[in-house]
């Protein structure tokens, strides 16, 4: 699981347009977020920045596009999508 987060590609899905008090319209992520998520050290740091986002975006009912979007990023770079760890486990913890 260390990987997965780990080489976690950035969450920004290339569109880019701040507009709702200063985040992205598409991953929600703010200016400051972006440059700080290549930052973020290791496994514990970047899943937490995942579930934050995660909750952001679905507050603003835009997860299922931005969750679209990037497990198509992930494909492409060859990487191992994080959200399947962050659904497995909200699955797990949903069943309990």
């Amino acid at each position: 699981m260390a990987k997965t987060f780990a080489k976690a590609p950035s969450p920004c899905v290339s569109v880019c347009k701040f507009r709702i008090e200063g985040q992205c319209i598409a991953c929600r992520m703010t200016k400051p977020e972006k440059k700080r998520f290549k930052k973020l050290d290791g496994k514990g740091e970047r899943k937490a920045f995942f579930v934050l986002l995660g909750a952001r975006l679905r507050a603003a009912g835009r997860y299922d596009y931005w969750s679209r979007m990037y497990r198509r990023r992930c494909e492409r770079k060859g990487r191992p999508c994080p959200l399947d760890r962050l659904e497995a486990l909200d699955k797990r913890e949903g069943a309990a």
